[in-house]
């Protein structure tokens, strides 16, 4: 019987055109730039342009990634798309980009877990392919942020930005080398005793409104750093993978505190975590397969290299993964 590994065969990002920097920000909420970045390390972020809606970016990333895997629209039969952010209350902002690459075969679907998203929706995609129920998987993070926030909420506004990542995954036979290519361990983790430290204050079944983010920022803090070094000590345990081993750390992109917090607990150094948070801050589940993208177009990323990627969201939710590209 022939068993299948998951294998990226490209990723791809896109980013809005509009620009929001921390000195626009101060000229809205009682904030510096000085302010946010020794807080969050965020300098800038990008806003979707009206009209421009949470499939619009998944669209443009998805055919991104398609074109870095030398593949077409029709050679994808599962389309798995991370949003807290849709464009409708249903159908799935997944299928209005099915319908848009005019595909017409298989299934596609929304996965919502926040921030940890796009590591959730991997994990789905991944078990979906190893089962051999699907050949080719395009996985999706894309988010409009911009249109839940409290523009006037300066612990929140400055945080998050607009943007979409994607990555083209394909079923491989395995024959059990460890040193073979795809994705090598998925860890997921939740616990909903935490939905009040970071939530929306509206949905459809409680307020009938869409509602705004709120935080607990130094509570998100506080027990953001134990939960993924939890599931990266996992990843690490599955596959025998250490911090010295490891090629490239891509967290979510939330803090830049959080992010060099964890990278020094685990012991992994700074030359391999790629940072991006400056230039994008929260793009929630956006934010791992827009730094992945970035780290692969400059040519860190290789063939070959052990990635290691990883995620908190509100829930709370976590999660790593650990692919070799």
């Amino acid at each position: 019987m022939s068993t299948f590994r998951s294998v990226v065969r490209g990723v791809g990002a896109y980013l809005p055109a509009r620009t929001l920097t921390n000195a626009d920000l101060a000229l809205m909420v009682d904030t510096s730039d000085d302010w946010i970045v020794q807080r969050t390390g965020i300098r800038e972020r990008r806003i979707a342009a009206e009209g421009e809606v949470t499939s619009d970016l998944a669209l443009n990333a998805a055919r991104v990634a398609l074109a870095d895997a030398g593949l077409e629209p029709a050679d994808i039969d599962l389309i798995v798309l991370a949003t807290s952010t849709p464009d409708n209350t249903f159908p799935a902002t997944a299928v209005a980009v099915q319908a848009a690459l005019g595909i017409t075969r298989g299934a596609a679907f929304d996965l919502q877990a926040v921030c940890s998203g796009f590591v959730y929706a991997l994990a789905t995609a991944d078990t979906f392919l190893k089962s051999g129920s699907f050949r080719r998987a395009l996985v999706i993070g894309a988010e409009t942020f911009s249109r839940i926030l409290d523009w006037s909420d300066r612990t929140t506004c400055v945080l998050f930005g607009d943007g979409a990542g994607a990555m083209v995954l394909e079923a491989v036979e395995h024959d059990g080398d460890a040193a073979a290519r795809g994705v090598m361990t998925t860890h997921l983790r939740s616990d909903g005793r935490h939905k009040h430290k970071l939530y929306v204050d509206g949905g459809v079944s409680s307020t009938r409104s869409v509602g705004f983010l709120r935080m607990e920022g130094r509570e998100v803090f506080r027990h953001a750093v134990g939960m993924i070094t939890d599931v990266i000590e996992d990843a690490f345990a599955a596959t025998g993978v250490d911090a010295q081993t490891l090629d490239w750390f891509v967290p979510h992109q939330a803090n830049r505190r959080i992010i060099d917090a964890s990278a020094h607990k685990l012991g992994i150094a700074p030359e391999k975590v790629v940072i991006t948070v400056d230039r994008h801050g929260n793009t929630s589940a956006a934010s791992i397969p827009l730094a992945l993208a970035a780290a692969h177009v400059d040519g860190r990323i290789k063939r070959g290299d052990v990635v290691l990627l990883e995620a908190m969201g509100g829930g709370f939710t976590w999660g790593s993964a650990l692919i070799r590209w």
